[in-house]
């Protein structure tokens, strides 16, 4: 295309232009006028700042223009492009980035994945498929293939242009899929898809490691409709997914709708729920129902039996399981029933006991195994067998935070300073960065809002706390106060309290309770174990509201309900 002379006509623009001013262009015929300043002075169009170019310019619907400016600026690197690409696909005419990304590309600058995401941004604002394929051939080409981001928004152009042959080939060689993916690839009816059941209990495992229950639900839904409701694969996968999403009820309600099609899978699954929500003398109760039904267990079944003992200190109830599998059903105990047997000893207080079963142990015991009893070693102050542990820790899973953490606050709680100052020390010496503690809630419209201590970024900040400081004085009448033991730093008591104050979960149940309607069921995710003083405070808040709080941690669940937890304060 003939170059673009700048327009001498336009009114005289000013003598000087300081750099401030090289932005206050709003419309093309103000940056023609400073273009023409520009030449006359001598001065290099270089200085006129590409990005506010490229969107006024889209704006005016004149991007030829823009492109004369970018031929006759000096060589930008892949950011400066990006920005202008932003700015296009973002603006009232996305082909213009398009046109763009062509001429980015034989100028020689290498796209990188933000690159990639603004054209594919405008491809899907243009239902660009043509293009979009293109665009997915460069994504590969550069080796982001393993992108998540970038596969979603190729899997969403796909959908939305109808090319679901094309879609569906992309989405099963995904390496990794996370919620947008599965919600992406919708399973309604018309879109013409008809997946089957492998298909199905691929997403409800999906939605089960993501406790994402509100897409498990619609999963569940369109199973139904396609004739799966009796396919006893698909129940079990149901049964496993309601309960690792908290709705232990939803679970129970598959399971009691499969009476005569159960397998040894249906029975384990609903033990293994009900266990991991501290339900353990009904898991034992359905253990026994199970046999009288003449199912035989397997591995799985004691493996919830074991930790439904160990959630509840059942020690004598979970020695007994342990010898049966071997005995009575020809089960050889795996890495993950002898975890189970050293996290019940060490829960109970039995901690030298459990030493010396994993000194007996016939397989090699493994980091899970010597942090059960380091987890024990702390609930139970015993140093010296927390030291032992922490030998076999620091050589089987060297660059875990969480054990180094643990070590430090059993020092802490013993006032044993100069110990706490070492692990921190030896942690920085090895590399070893602290896990922040975060805390997530889903609203209904699919929205995930994370939350961290004292957290103030959050565009409800100032609202959450103003909920969460009512709610401190409604439990205070009720009796709370703050257990700043917790708080194992060496500061103030006034500075202990606001800093347990303002732990994740406490912040994202005030958000809950601000944002859903009343009487519905809060769901949190927390990626740490939940300390005490928000245990006792959830209780109370339960009460206060009437809600029903449901908290998934690291370890297990909590179902906060009329002022009690579900584990029974033992976990």
């Amino acid at each position: 295309m003939p170059p673009l002379p700048p327009d001498t006509n336009s009114p005289a623009a000013p003598k000087s232009y300081t750099p401030h001013l090289l932005h206050k262009f709003d419309s093309p015929a103000e940056l023609k006028q400073l273009h023409a300043h520009l030449v006359k002075t001598n001065a290099s169009i270089s200085v006129l700042p590409l990005p506010k170019v490229a969107s006024v310019c889209s704006r005016g619907r004149c991007f030829p223009y823009a492109q004369h400016i970018f031929a006759r600026s000096d060589n930008h690197d892949t950011s400066v492009w990006n920005s202008c690409l932003r700015a296009l696909a973002e603006g009232d005419h996305p082909i213009d980035a398009v046109s763009l990304f062509y001429q980015m590309r034989t100028s020689g600058v290498l796209p990188d994945a933000f690159t990639c995401s603004f054209l594919l941004k405008a491809c899907v604002s243009l239902l660009d498929i043509a293009n979009g394929k293109i665009l997915h051939g460069v994504v590969e080409k550069l080796g982001f293939g393993s992108n998540l981001f970038l596969q979603n928004m190729i899997l969403n152009l796909y959908g939305l242009c109808g090319e679901m042959a094309d879609a569906m080939l992309l989405f099963d060689k995904m390496p990794q899929r996370d919620v947008v993916t599965w919600n992406t690839v919708e399973l309604e009816e018309e879109s013409g898809l008809r997946p089957n059941q492998v298909t199905v209990v691929s997403v409800l495992a999906a939605c089960a490691d993501l406790c994402a229950l509100d897409l498990g639900k619609r999963v569940h839904e369109y199973s139904n409709r396609s004739g799966f409701k009796n396919n006893v694969l698909v129940c079990n996968t149901l049964i496993d997914m309601y309960a690792k999403c908290g709705s232990l009820e939803e679970a129970s309600r598959v399971f009691d709708e499969m009476e005569g099609k159960r397998t040894v899978f249906s029975w384990s699954a609903m033990i293994v729920g009900l266990a991991a929500h501290g339900r353990a003398q009904e898991a034992l109760s359905l253990f026994s129902s199970m046999l009288q039904d003449g199912t035989e267990p397997n591995g799985v079944t004691f493996v919830g039996l074991l930790h439904a003992c160990a959630h509840m200190g059942l020690v004598d109830e979970g020695r007994a399981f342990f010898t049966s599998m071997t005995r009575d059903y020809g089960i050889t105990p795996g890495i993950e029933h002898y975890g189970c047997m050293v996290d019940l000893l060490s829960r109970a207080g039995l901690v030298k006991e459990a030493y010396e079963f994993i000194m007996e142990m016939p397989i090699k015991p493994n980091g899970i195994i010597w942090g059960a009893l380091l987890g024990g070693c702390r609930l139970h102050k015993d140093i010296k067998l927390a030291e032992q542990a922490i030998q076999h820790l620091s050589v089987l899973d060297p660059l875990n935070d969480g054990y180094y953490i643990v070590l430090s606050n059993i020092y802490a709680e013993a006032g044993r300073w100069e110990d706490v100052t070492r692990v921190r020390k030896l942690m920085k010496a090895r590399g070893v960065k602290k896990t922040s503690g975060w805390s997530k809630i889903t609203l209904d419209d699919g929205i995930v809002h994370e939350f961290v201590a004292g957290d103030e970024s959050h565009p409800q900040a100032e609202g959450i706390f103003r909920k969460w400081d009512e709610l401190v004085v409604e439990m205070m009448l009720r009796g709370y106060v703050a257990n700043t033991s917790l708080v194992l730093l060496d500061i103030e008591e006034e500075q202990k309290v606001k800093f347990i104050y303002r732990h994740s979960e406490k912040l994202a149940v005030s958000f809950g309770l601000l944002n859903t309607p009343a009487g519905t069921t809060i769901r949190i995710i927390k990626n740490l174990r939940v300390c005490e003083d928000c245990h006792s405070a959830l209780k109370l808040i339960a009460a206060i509201s009437g809600r029903e709080i449901v908290v998934r941690d690291r370890n297990r669940f909590h179902c906060f309900k009329d002022g009690c937890c579900s584990c029974g304060d033992y976990w």
